[in-house]
């Protein structure tokens, strides 16, 4: 790494070359895998080391856990914890509109990376070091030069907008399954190296292939199905539930009672000075009231107006306006079926000894609750 972050120009070829003038024999192959962070998160899976999200399942439970990634390690490696210090401004709250077109909707807060230029760093170590400093900004050199002097750029393909993008996952390792184009057609591919399957004590093939055009008409009739005559009623009831509650009514109704509270506490504070109570503490009273009362009416203003909740007759109306929702499913662009796939909170697995898949739909995933479709042929398994 010495070398590497020294010399920034030189491949890993020429590293090699001057490890064995030193008298370093190492072959080429080791010192590519050494600064290749795919390579060493398959050696350390190999290994049998557990991953961060395996080593501690209680802050993880969204991840898996079957397998160091190449972003873990490259997480790991740029982490200026570990040297010791800490480290403070490495994201920021950005507030991002709902809508640019309709302001009135209120915005969000997302969280993005800083630049590392803008991390703030303490003074003095503030826990126990794991690697010294100066390892760490060879490691940092070293994957600059990568950045600089990688593989040259290739001409990638034309986008193709899979319409199962992030929908999909293997049924044997849980995992989403990553998109790809296969002699001209889009398939979904869940790839699990030797290692992997050894480490996790599964039986998993090397590569998993599904065409999603295998996929696209059973999809569409399931969801069309759910607005059939006998599924309509069943189905508008579950949208309806499913909407969010509209909490910015409920904080600008707490917030208006307490400004009468405040009111009610200043004509008290007002009548005590009357009475004849001591000027200096009931002013402070006062002070105090109107500063919170102040506070409470921003608070108001800054609320955003929340979108109102449609009643079941709203949404019949509107489905039946759409007319033949098979036919407008069918018809609609990959782009757009594809999002109406993300809002509907679409989830399909795939079990590749089987040849079946599974679907299911989670309505109410926005809000933390689990309103899922599940009457009927709404939770369909189909053979492949």
């Amino acid at each position: 790494m010495r070398l590497a972050s020294e010399n920034s120009g030189w491949g890993y070829r020429r590293i090699h070359g001057e490890l064995l003038v030193l008298g370093v024999e190492v072959a080429a192959s080791t010192v590519w895998d050494i600064l290749n962070d795919a390579i060493i998160a398959e050696r350390l899976t190999a290994a049998k080391i557990p991953c961060p999200s395996a080593q501690d399942r209680a802050r993880n439970r969204h991840r898996s856990g079957v397998a160091w990634t190449a972003v873990a390690v490259r997480t790991i490696l740029m982490n200026p914890r570990y040297t010791g210090y800490q480290v403070w401004n490495k994201q920021r709250t950005d507030e991002v509109l709902l809508d640019v077109n309709d302001v009135a909707l209120g915005h969000t807060n997302l969280a993005r990376w800083n630049p590392a230029e803008k991390w703030i760093m303490s003074k003095a170590p503030s826990h126990e070091a794991i690697v010294d400093k100066e390892v760490f900004e060879q490691v940092q050199e070293v994957m600059r030069h990568r950045a600089r002097y990688g593989a040259p750029h290739r001409q990638h393909r034309t986008r193709h907008p899979y319409v199962f993008r992030g929908c999909l996952f293997c049924g044997v390792c849980e995992r989403r399954m990553q998109s790809q184009i296969n002699h001209g057609a889009p398939y979904y591919r869940c790839r699990y190296p030797a290692e992997y399957a050894a480490a996790n004590r599964i039986e998993h093939p090397g590569n998993v292939y599904l065409r999603e055009d295998a996929l696209v008409g059973p999809v569409d009739d399931w969801l069309a199905s759910a607005f059939s005559p006998t599924n309509i009623e069943h189905t508008i009831t579950v949208m309806t539930d499913a909407q969010p509650a509209d909490l910015t009514a409920k904080q600008k109704g707490e917030a208006q009672r307490a400004i009468v509270v405040c009111d009610g506490k200043l004509k008290q504070y007002r009548a005590a000075l009357d009475a004849g109570a001591d000027p200096a503490v009931v002013t402070g009273w006062i002070a105090e009231t109107r500063a919170e009362r102040a506070r409470l009416q921003r608070q108001i203003i800054k609320t955003p107006t929340g979108q109102p909740r449609m009643t079941a007759e709203e949404i019949r109306e509107l489905v039946t306006a759409v007319g033949d929702i098979k036919a407008v499913i069918r018809a609609a662009q990959p782009e757009d079926k594809a999002e109406i796939y993300r809002q509907l909170n679409l989830k399909l697995v795939y079990e590749p000894e089987m040849k079946t898949v599974c679907a299911s739909v989670d309505l109410g995933a926005h809000r933390g609750e689990n309103v899922c479709v599940r009457r009927g042929t709404l939770t369909p398994i189909w053979r492949i």
